[in-house]
């Protein structure tokens, strides 16, 4: 990097400048002024010569800096610039207090100061959630909302579960997301423009139900979506609505909470299906004749077509057809051929 370059060449000329100055002053005028320029132009072409290795050793650190910064919670930064100017106002009202001992000087000072900092900084950036408020409210914590991960959004589904009012809070749409989207609208590629699309046309039913709030937040450091993310998911408290597992499992890791759309439709996912075996015990007769019905554990009702015969036993069938209903849900099946048989 240039600027380190100059700046080792700048300190190889002030160390030649203090030599010359220092021998300047046990030598005569004339010479002494010799002396110091040929110690500058020493100083300066040994940084030169060392320039290379002091570029890498600062390429190093400042890519390690970048990162930590990088990685800062802007909440944490807040809570710690709270805690710092706490600690000097402090240490200015007990300095002033303290002054008029024989003992107190300004390394006592120092040493308050410093002890003071040290405590209040902590002490700020463990409750960052707190004091990063003054200085981001449009960060506040609301319960309950929910960030959309673009993953969810294409998919659909948010869409019904938004209308059934399963969803409960409020749905946010960062930014960022809605730029992924725009950009996946207008690429080249048909699959990815008809998902975009896609995408777009379930945020605008969203947003005519109600729940839907953009959030105009980004953090230009962060390098994907997934990252930023994470990083508003834990600045708001918000979930994260997606259907990408590796996102929740990152998210996790920063202790993150997501739901994820697909976990729940497999959830919610009849637990019997056309052509399941289930042993029920027939208890009492149908509607239509000769029809048994028995029950599940979960009080799930089973209709079992020819059925009655086999009224308080224990019989083997076959499910049929499995319907939800608006009372609960409703189990047809028939009873197996070889218990038929017998």
């Amino acid at each position: 990097m240039l600027v380190i370059r100059l700046l080792t060449m700048l300190l190889g000329l002030l160390v030649g400048l203090g030599a010359g100055r220092a021998l300047a002053a046990i030598q005569p005028q004339e010479l002494g002024y010799v002396n110091t320029l040929s110690l500058m132009l020493a100083g300066l072409l040994t940084a030169l010569l060392f320039a290379p290795r002091a570029e890498r050793f600062g390429l190093h650190y400042t890519t390690r800096l970048g990162r930590w910064y990088a990685a800062l919670s802007p909440r944490t930064v807040a809570a710690a610039t709270v805690g710092m100017v706490v600690a000097l106002l402090l240490s200015v009202l007990l300095g002033s207090l303290l002054q008029s001992l024989p003992f107190y000087t300004w390394v006592w000072s120092l040493a308050v100061t410093a002890l003071l900092s040290v405590f209040f900084v902590n002490y700020a950036t463990s409750h960052a959630d707190a004091f990063g408020l003054l200085a981001f409210p449009q960060l506040r914590r609301k319960p309950g909302s929910k960030l959309l991960d673009s993953s969810v959004i294409i998919d659909g589904r948010i869409l019904d579960l938004a209308r059934s009012g399963l969803l409960e809070g409020e749905l946010v749409a960062p930014a960022f997301i809605l730029r992924e989207l725009q950009a996946l609208s207008d690429s080249a590629d048909p699959q990815k423009r008809t998902r975009g699309k896609r995408g777009l046309s379930i945020l605008e039913e969203m947003r005519d139900l109600g729940p839907l709030r953009v959030e105009d937040w980004d953090d230009p450091s962060l390098p994907g979506a997934d990252d930023k993310l994470i990083r508003l998911a834990r600045e708001t408290g918000a979930r994260i609505l997606t259907n990408d597992g590796n996102l929740g499992k990152i998210a996790r890791l920063h202790d993150v909470q997501t739901i994820n759309i697909h976990e729940i439709a497999v959830a919610l996912r009849p637990q019997v299906q056309a052509g399941d075996p289930l042993t029920i015990t027939i208890s009492k007769s149908g509607q239509q004749a000769g029809q048994g019905v028995g029950y599940l554990d979960d009080g799930t009702m089973v209709v079992v077509e020819d059925g009655l015969k086999h009224r308080g036993k224990a019989v083997r069938v076959q499910v049929v057809n499995n319907v939800q209903t608006s009372v609960g849900r409703m189990i047809f099946a028939r009873v197996d051929r070889e218990e038929a048989a017998v």
